[in-house]
């Protein structure tokens, strides 16, 4: 079944479950079986049902996951070039979106001088959906806060009369170099940010000579991020949340490796989403007539929810001896939260694990990843596990220099930063992002030298003072 051309006219007849069609990029679908089978339910699509859904497909989607999801028979032909109908309320709504970003005027670059100014900026230019998107975490948020405040508990201990007058912020990420001991971590739906998406992250980590680690959820394709480097031997790792379907996982492990990523981070904190509120009430699109509505589809599920159904969550340690089957690549768990664990992702083979508690946004109340940390050095120590081999991460809550400082001498190889980056390109693009890590570097390279430090590497347990770590006052729940 295929038409030369289909009108704006004949598109929108087919606009109920029943009768399905939706364009995308020029050509238009039939997707009325498609419905049930869509893993953010059926909701998201009749909502862009007779019309061009290109715009709310592309905030989600990479381009090619069409070729990679449909089949030939579900194209019904080329959409019409004629100019699309002009829909009041739409145009009413875009109208008042307009006048509101217009309202404010963001501060110059140059103004912004530290990680929470992205953020304050971002609430402001991202849509509603968005930013809670981008800004929720689970349930109460208790484990959001305790992320930023755990780094706060931590004391320096600086020595004084050393010379300092070069230092050297540079290492390596399983042998590989970096310009700075943090990476940009996996971080999904680049484009609810910015037009460009994680391409825009791909290109700053590539002029600033830092690791960008690709994710599975990215709103653009494994292959338009690895296109994206601004060099060719600019170094990517990839994050994986693992399929149901193993066959497509072993496709897509076996694509970033084709295509060059360095590192196989598998994320193993999330066999079921957790509850973002924030998120959920937002439910990332407006409710349906009621004669749309899908019975069988949770309506308040939010965009977290909506993107990451087919995460599987049989994933156990008897897999890893299949993971290390089908690639070559360092493995690293990413969310381990507890020394067992980090101990016997070494005995399985692993090359490293990310202590993560998936920025706050999977079990509220779980420790900070730096709060973990102690315990896993001492745990690998006392089992004589060679750390500069089997190499330890921390994510969550990093927003200052001396944030990464503490982590280092405190053990681990790197630290993980993503929703800062999302925060800066959202408000101004590749330049913003350059300027969160050109902020962090002033900022490291200062506490190194006040610390007495030449060289990150030089970062020990001595320099910190960590014995209020573990002791917590309980935090009001936000409202």
């Amino acid at each position: 079944m295929s038409k030369a051309v289909v009108s704006w006219e004949e598109l929108a007849k087919h606009a109920t479950q029943a009768d399905c069609w939706v364009a995308i990029h020029g050509t238009v679908y039939d997707l009325t079986a498609f419905l049930k089978e869509h893993p953010g339910g059926a909701k998201v699509i009749l909502r862009e049902a007779g019309k061009d859904g290109t715009k709310a497909f592309d905030q989600i989607h990479p381009k090619d996951i069409i070729s990679r999801m449909l089949s030939d028979d579900r194209r019904i032909g080329a959409l019409t070039t004629a100019p699309a109908p002009v829909e009041t309320s739409k145009k009413a709504e875009a109208a008042t979106t307009s006048t509101v970003v217009q309202a404010y005027k963001k501060p110059p670059l140059a103004a912004i001088l530290n990680l929470f100014d992205f953020e304050a900026v971002a609430e402001k230019v991202l849509t509603p959906q968005a930013w809670a998107y981008y800004s929720s975490a689970a349930d109460d948020e208790l484990t959001l806060a305790e992320n930023r405040a755990a780094f706060q508990r931590i004391l320096l201990r600086p020595r004084v009369m050393l010379n300092v007058g070069t230092v050297s912020t540079s290492t390596t990420l399983f042998g590989y170099p970096s310009a700075l001991p943090f990476y940009i971590t996996a971080t999904a739906l680049g484009k609810l940010g910015h037009p460009e998406g994680e391409a825009v992250l791909t290109r700053a980590a590539g002029t600033r000579g830092i690791i960008q680690m690709i994710p599975t959820l990215a709103s653009c394709s494994l292959e338009e991020l690895t296109d994206a480097r601004v060099k060719p031997d600019q170094i990517q790792f990839f994050q994986l949340y693992v399929n149901p379907d193993r066959k497509r996982t072993e496709e897509l492990v076996r694509t970033a490796e084709k295509r060059g990523c360095k590192a196989l981070f598998i994320t193993v904190d999330a066999p079921q989403l957790g509850r973002r509120e924030r998120d959920m009430r937002m439910k990332f699109v407006d409710d349906l007539p009621d004669v749309q509505q899908d019975q069988s589809t949770v309506l308040d599920q939010g965009a977290a929810r909506a993107i990451s159904t087919f995460i599987d969550p049989t994933l156990s340690w008897s897999d890893l001896p299949w993971f290390r089957s089908i690639t070559s690549l360092p493995i690293v768990l990413k969310g381990v939260q507890c020394a067992e664990d980090a101990v016997l992702a070494y005995k399985f083979g692993c090359s490293g694990v990310v202590l993560s508690n998936h920025g706050g946004r999977q079990l509220d109340t779980a420790r900070s990843g730096i709060e973990i940390l102690p315990e896993v050095m001492d745990a690998l120590h006392a089992e004589k596990i060679d750390t500069n081999k089997f190499e330890v991460y921390v994510d969550g809550g990093v927003r200052r220099g001396t944030d990464i400082f503490k982590a280092i001498a405190m053990g681990a190889k790197a630290v993980g930063i993503g929703r800062p980056f999302l925060y800066a390109m959202s408000g101004y693009g590749q330049q913003g992002v350059e300027r969160a890590i050109d902020l962090l570097r002033d900022e490291l390279e200062m506490t190194m030298r006040l610390m007495g430090t030449t060289r990150i590497q030089d970062a020990v347990p001595r320099m910190v003072v960590a014995d209020g770590l573990t002791s917590h006052i309980a935090a009001t729940p936000r409202l």
